[in-house]
């Protein structure tokens, strides 16, 4: 039993110890956004890295998500005669919850994953404590402009993401399934309100927060080894993906 509460407490010392590395680090950065000099090149850098080579597989993803809500919806509202609400269920849904969700998802297992096992490599590589020696600070360096990016990036792709679900919700419900185009389109426009849309840019925004602060800390503070890289990468889009469920519920439960 005193066995059992020796381990419990080590987990409790070490879960706090680390939370709190993953706050300090976050202040770090934040602090670190104002002071010269302002990299836009390794800004830009990011922004296409994280934005335009995420593009299609936003774009895939999103299109299947609008065909296959619109499929469901569909024969679940024809038991209550109400398809004319099809085209609102689709754009809420994905304005709302769907949009912001999965292209914080798509981001992170494909530019977040590749974050960290980069700052991992310059990690094991003793890149970063080269730029210390040179008095080049990592932080500002390396993760303002990936925080500034994610931030930046995130509800753009939401945005792109919204447009075309809601454009492969039409080709289903119109093109597949015979309801009028009119009746999609109109009942849109009188369902969808600006708080819905600033609903999922919020969401956005902290998602891409969440994004490249959890894979930039797991990339710095990667342990020595091939291991240590791969054990880091997976830790980050695992916790990221959590973080952007939980703070999906948090935000929702207070933007209601």
């Amino acid at each position: 039993m005193l066995t059992l509460i020796q381990r419990l407490g080590a987990l409790s010392l070490a879960f706090t110890q680390e939370t709190g590395r993953m706050g300090l680090f976050l202040v770090r950065t934040v602090m670190a956004i104002p002071a010269p000099p302002f990299r836009w090149q390794n800004l830009l850098k990011q922004i296409h890295f994280i934005g335009m080579r995420s593009l299609f597989v936003i774009a895939l993803t999103s299109i299947f998500a609008g065909m296959v809500l619109a499929l469901q919806g569909y024969y679940t509202l024809s038991r209550f005669g109400s398809e004319a609400l099809l085209g609102p269920a689709v754009a809420l849904s994905m304005i709302r919850e769907l949009g912001p969700v999965l292209s914080g998802l798509m981001v992170t297992g494909r530019a977040g994953s590749a974050m960290a096992a980069e700052l991992g490599i310059m990690r094991i590589r003793e890149q970063i404590d080269a730029l210390e020696v040179m008095g080049v600070p990592p932080i500002h360096f390396l993760a303002v402009p990936r925080l500034l990016a994610g931030l930046m990036v995130l509800p753009l792709l939401t945005g792109i993401f919204d447009v075309i679900g809601i454009f492969g919700g039409y080709l289903v419900s119109v093109q597949l399934l015979g309801l009028s185009a009119g009746t999609y389109f109109s009942g849109i426009e009188s369902s969808v309100t600006m708080h819905d849309i600033n609903t999922g840019l919020i969401k956005a925004l902290c998602f891409g927060i969440v994004i490249a602060w959890i894979c930039s800390f797991k990339g710095f503070f990667a342990r020595r080894g091939a291991e240590g890289v791969s054990q880091a990468t997976t830790s980050a889009v695992v916790l990221s993906s959590v973080l952007i469920l939980v703070s999906d519920y948090f935000i929702t439960a207070i933007m209601l």
